[in-house]
């Protein structure tokens, strides 16, 4: 009676001692999410009490628009289904996922003709967690310079154009969360002039106790503002013209520091249909960002003939006024090239009402 009473009160302490620890860190992960939401209400109050939606007041706002051709197939709904290149993007906590090296390219045909491109490599090591690096660009073309006087055109060219470049790492903490992080560097530039900042994407990634369903949560683009500067804003000024000083005197224009766009994005995803042949995703992400109102994003993605084809569709920005984003759909192929080497290829459009439309294509391998 003894011995299994000392057995009985050991077993019983073990089990105690593993639930403190689970709850521990359940409190521990709550407390992530709960800074993560506070972080995004204390923006400078954007969105709450105010009919203005702060519409075109940030700076860098390539940011903002989505990567991969699989997420833009499902209507951006893709925060807590981030497996793959993209998650870097979407949800870097997503990237502790993968258990396989991935390279990832990305190209869009964007609205008013501008050239969107993005790429990416994700590295799994074996118990150090995932190490991946990312770069995205955005072109304007060549573009006529134009005055007041010369309204159509003065026979002088110039570029804009942005990009940012960033390192990612994730891993994975337990079976069922996982956390990442990605630091990156923007630049924007337009003639000789240019803005640049640092900025970082935080992201959580939790399957749920519930059989098939996914929580996904992460804030986009929180860094320091950016101001432009260069030699286009070099000027020439009398700076006491009363007393007869010099009208060529050097002076510099000094323009205003913009916020980034940053966003808060909490999203879920259900898996009604999933075996070795075929796969049913229905996905929702929520997102509150500081340059505009609150919307929903919402997609699915069904994969058949063991997963090689996948058929996608979605609907973006549900709950903005008068927004030009609408449906998307998509669709893309698997093909095992070898033991342990694949590739896939991914298409997705979107519907931009008066704007038209965008077309966008990934192709990703993973080794």
């Amino acid at each position: 009676m003894t011995a299994w009473n000392g057995t009985y009160r050991s077993g019983a302490l073990h089990a105690a001692s593993a639930g403190n620890k689970r709850r521990s860190f359940v409190k521990r992960i709550l407390i992530l999410w709960s800074g993560l939401i506070l972080l995004a209400s204390a923006l400078p109050v954007t969105m709450t009490g105010q009919p203005v939606t702060k519409i075109g007041t940030t700076a860098a706002k390539f940011l903002s628009i989505p990567v991969g051709a699989r997420a833009l197939g499902m209507g951006g709904a893709f925060v807590s289904l981030s497996d793959d290149a993209s998650s870097m993007y979407w949800n870097p906590g997503g990237m502790a996922r993968l258990t396989a090296r991935e390279a990832m390219v990305y190209h869009a045909d964007w609205v008013a003709d501008i050239d969107f491109n993005y790429a990416g490599i994700v590295l799994p090591f074996e118990g150090l967690g995932v190490l991946g690096f990312n770069l995205t660009m955005l072109s304007y073309g060549e573009m006529e310079r134009t005055t007041e006087d010369q309204p159509d055109g003065t026979g002088d060219f110039f570029t804009a154009g942005s990009f940012a470049f960033g390192v990612s790492y994730a891993r994975n903490l337990t079976d069922w969360f996982s956390i990442g992080v990605n630091a990156k560097y923007v630049q924007e530039t337009i003639w000789n002039s240019s803005a640049s900042g640092f900025a970082i994407d935080i992201g959580t990634l939790f399957t749920t106790p519930f059989p098939g369903v996914t929580f996904g949560a992460g804030v986009s683009n929180f860094g320091q503002k950016m101001q432009i500067t260069g030699d286009d804003l070099l000027v020439q000024k009398d700076i006491s013209p009363n007393k007869g000083n010099n009208p060529n005197i050097n002076a510099n224009l000094t323009t205003d520091r913009f916020d980034l766009p940053l966003n808060l994005r909490i999203g879920f995803s259900y898996e009604p249909v999933a075996n070795d042949d075929q796969r049913l995703i229905i996905a929702l992400d929520a997102a509150h960002p500081n340059d505009n109102s609150e919307s929903v994003n919402v997609g699915f993605e069904y994969s058949l003939l063991q997963r090689m084809v996948s058929l996608r569709g979605g609907y973006k920005a549900l709950g903005v006024a008068e927004s030009e984003e609408r449906f998307t759909v998509g669709g893309g192929l698997r093909y095992e090239i070898s033991t342990g080497v694949a590739t896939r290829i991914d298409y997705a459009y979107e519907d931009f009402g008066r704007l038209q439309n965008a077309h966008t294509v990934t192709i990703s391998v993973h080794f």
